[in-house]
């Protein structure tokens, strides 16, 4: 495996990151999660505008143009020679001194990881997976920006660990408010009387790539599709749900909090929407090697 750190190609052995850098010490930085799908980078160029967008909104400056970074990614993808897999980029705001001012870290570092990925196992796509409600709940837009696609993970970490104490494989994070924000690492679907509907970024959801390209693919095939407000009660009477995610892909959701969705089994949507997706992934684009 060769990682890239700050302009240098190394080996997983070698690969190194400063105990003085924030983004270990306070969580500062930025990332992106990014599948190779048939030696095709999956819309790379939204990913990277994801990327810009959040370290802007946090003052953190990128050192190299988005043109640049494209060009280091993908020359990860050719070294590892990597067919089918997940591209882990991180943007930190550098090596500095303790303490939180920004100021203190005079260049950002900026790492690509090229590895494989299985979020869940792959037995769970043909029959669901069972997902909980969290006690934890999404931070407010009114403190901090869902679209931020953050280090700092926490919450999520904590919901995640809600989900496994019950049995659960996933959890829902709902805002402060009640309504459904997101998932610990995905976004959130459900199916109602034919409708494709999914939360907002109002309403603490992540832009997500994988969201953007199943409201595509719905529109496409003359689905009524749109962001809505869910609380609990939409996602207990839903005909279908599903998760959507860079790691997890589309992954049928069967049961929450222990009421079945639906029939109990993955819905016609949710399959169709499946199979639809699995062929753009591994078309879309052209191979880097």
């Amino acid at each position: 495996m060769e990682i890239y750190i700050d302009g240098q190609w190394c080996s997983q052995d070698d690969a190194k990151v400063s105990v003085f850098d924030h983004g270990l010490l306070y969580g500062d930085g930025v990332f992106e999660g990014i599948r190779v799908y048939n030696r095709r980078i999956f819309r790379l160029e939204a990913h990277l505008k994801r990327l810009y967008a959040s370290a802007r909104a946090l003052a953190l400056e990128i050192p190299m143009p988005i043109a640049e970074m494209a060009d280091v990614v993908s020359e990860a993808v050719r070294r590892n020679r990597q067919e089918d897999g997940y591209i882990r980029l991180v943007v930190t705001r550098g090596a500095g001194d303790l303490g939180i001012d920004p100021r203190k870290c005079p260049r950002p570092t900026v790492f690509v990881i090229v590895t494989d990925i299985r979020v869940y196992p792959r037995e769970l796509y043909a029959r669901g997976i069972k997902v909980i409600t969290s006690a934890t709940r999404q931070v407010s837009h009114e403190a901090f920006d869902a679209r931020v696609k953050s280090l700092n993970y926490l919450k999520n970490i904590l919901a995640k660990i809600d989900a496994q104490r019950c049995g659960a494989e996933e959890a829902i994070m709902l805002n402060a408010a009640g309504f459904v924000a997101e998932c610990t690492a995905d976004n959130l679907f459900v199916v109602r009387d034919g409708r494709l509907l999914t939360p907002s970024p109002q309403d603490g959801a992540l832009e997500g790539i994988t969201r953007g390209a199943v409201l595509q693919l719905a529109a496409e095939a003359g689905v009524v599709a749109a962001e809505a407000r869910l609380t609990r009660y939409d996602l207990y009477v839903a005909d279908e749900c599903f998760v959507s995610g860079t790691g997890a892909e589309l992954m049928p959701v069967t049961e929450i909090d222990g009421r079945p969705i639906g029939d109990g089994a993955p819905g016609a949507l949710t399959r169709r929407l499946t199979e639809v997706f699995q062929a753009l992934v591994r078309s879309e684009g052209e191979p880097v090697w």
